[in-house]
């Protein structure tokens, strides 16, 4: 196995183009627990770790640009109240100290249906960022699943950047496991209220082939809830709303849950995350008490 450690994008870039079988590895969360138990023997490691390009954040044009090597810690830490979904899913993965080694790229990278990263994202309508030597992209979250463990990326790119518009209303993440820490998801479920927008942002983790969004599920509310007046929430349209989130999923059977049950705790995480927005959205409001 060739290990390759550049310390700088441009050198990164260069490597992969080199190499485009290479596996890149940030955090190692993931690719080293697969060495380890032998699932994976990659030929070339690509080691990112020293690149500081990728490790900080910035913002410009209102959106928040979070590099693809910016571990979880840090964007809890720093950016927790720009993106609360993100930070909320964020502290779900692992340990605290996987947290402090993780990546939101590298989470990117495995494209595991049951990436905790993944649902927020595809609430909050992010694009990734991605970069070769033949200039930079940006993909939609929407676009970047194409399989199980596989993603959009072409053979010579690397995922530099996620780019990701500040809240500008509520949003809620749930995950479902076999126990309360450091465990793989059995499904997950994450909402953004976009009010300036009237519209409603879903993503379902651990559901289907790939993390998606429940769009049927986005347009019903969207059309239902009061954005203005601000009513309170009705039961047939939380109950609905739940309905069709799990509508959206195709889950599998496996040794975590079961397709059914996955559904059923679908909808009842969708029910939930959308009480707590929509009370957050109301909050201060005597007609949402």
């Amino acid at each position: 196995m060739d290990f390759l450690r550049p310390a700088t994008w441009r050198e990164a870039l260069e490597a992969k183009a080199a190499h485009p079988d290479a596996t890149p590895i940030a955090g190692g969360t993931d690719v080293m627990v697969e060495i380890n138990f032998d699932h994976r023997r990659p030929d070339v490691l690509l080691d990112l770790t020293g690149v500081p390009e990728l490790t900080g954040w910035s913002e410009a044009d209102g959106a928040l640009r979070i590099g693809a090597g910016l571990p979880y810690s840090r964007l809890i830490d720093e950016l927790g109240e720009r993106v609360p979904g993100l930070a909320i899913a964020s502290r779900t993965v692992g340990s605290p100290q996987i947290r402090n080694r993780g990546t939101l790229g590298g989470n990117l990278g495995s494209a595991s249906p049951a990436g905790d990263g993944h649902p927020p994202l595809l609430a909050s309508d992010a694009q990734i960022e991605v970069e070769s030597v033949r200039g930079t992209r940006l993909i939609p979250a929407a676009e970047f699943y194409t399989g199980v463990k596989r993603n959009a990326l072409a053979a010579d790119e690397l995922i530099s950047a996620v780019r990701i518009a500040p809240a500008t209303g509520p949003q809620q993440f749930s995950k479902v496991g076999t126990r309360n820490a450091m465990v793989i998801a059995v499904c997950t479920f994450a909402i953004a209220l976009h009010p300036e927008q009237q519209r409603v942002g879903t993503g379902l983790g651990s559901a289907a082939p790939t993390p998606r969004r429940a769009t049927d599920a986005e347009e019903f509310l969207s059309a239902e809830l009061d954005w203005a007046g601000r009513r309170p929430l009705e039961d047939s349209v939380a109950r609905r709303f739940g309905e069709l989130v799990a509508q959206a999923s195709s889950p599998i059977d496996d040794v975590r849950g079961t397709a059914d049950y996955r559904r059923h705790a679908l909808a009842v995480m969708a029910r939930r995350t959308l009480s707590w927005v929509w009370q957050e959205h109301c909050s201060g409001r005597q007609e949402c008490a």
